[in-house]
């Protein structure tokens, strides 16, 4: 459980998902047994419905683990869509390529190994949407690097926000990671560029739409 929702509601939302596919439930299994951070499917089913609701076709994904965000989100873009994978672990990309193969969706996906904020710089062109799930402590960068990448009506979307709620009432003794998401949280619903929601599903995920 996040500590976000009260533990009744969220295994209530827990109950109400549908049974997913045979390679999504062992990228789960997979992460739970071996502590890998992914958004999970209540998550992960916001923002293949944000993918589709903007009718995506590129999207940058900024840490991507074993890559259960990326299937979920090639998924959403359909066959004419691409969506570029980022980890620094080229153990992580082999398993994400290997799910992502099995699910039919590898030809939809550019893998890119390395820090996800210079391969952002180094990636050329623009993006209907771009998921932020990096070290906490750069989020603030992220965030400066990720606005003029965005079209107009694109989506940024981050998850852990809400940081198990450490976001809430943490001073200045905080550790780095939660100032650095306290802030990001702060700079993002002052931007003047964005219009930004936080969803307290899970570890809070801040959905905000680029103006334009």
């Amino acid at each position: 459980m996040s500590g976000i929702l009260e533990v009744p509601v969220e295994k209530y939302l827990d109950s109400l998902l549908p049974p997913r596919d045979a390679v999504v439930r062992e990228m789960e299994r997979y992460a739970a047994k071996n502590q890998v951070p992914i958004v999970g499917p209540a998550c992960a089913r916001v923002l293949f419905q944000l993918a589709q609701f903007i009718k995506a076709r590129r999207v940058f994904e900024m840490g991507s683990a074993i890559g259960y965000s990326t299937l979920w989100l090639a998924r959403a873009l359909g066959s004419q869509g691409t969506i570029f994978y980022t980890d620094s672990d080229p153990a992580n990309a082999r398993r994400a390529e290997a799910y992502l193969s099995r699910a039919g969706v590898r030809a939809r996906v550019k893998i890119l190994v390395g820090d996800a904020l210079e391969q952002l710089q180094s990636t050329r062109g623009q993006f209907d949407l771009i998921f932020n799930d990096v070290n906490k402590v750069q989020y603030p960068k992220v965030l400066a690097l990720a606005a003029p990448r965005l079209r107009p009506g694109g989506i940024f979307v981050t998850d852990n926000v809400l940081w198990s709620g450490r976001v809430a009432g943490a001073g200045r003794e905080a550790d780095s990671a939660t100032l650095a998401i306290q802030k990001f949280n702060r700079q993002l619903f002052r931007s003047k560029e964005f219009f930004t929601t936080i969803v307290p599903l899970r570890d809070g995920l801040a959905v905000a739409r680029k103006n334009g």
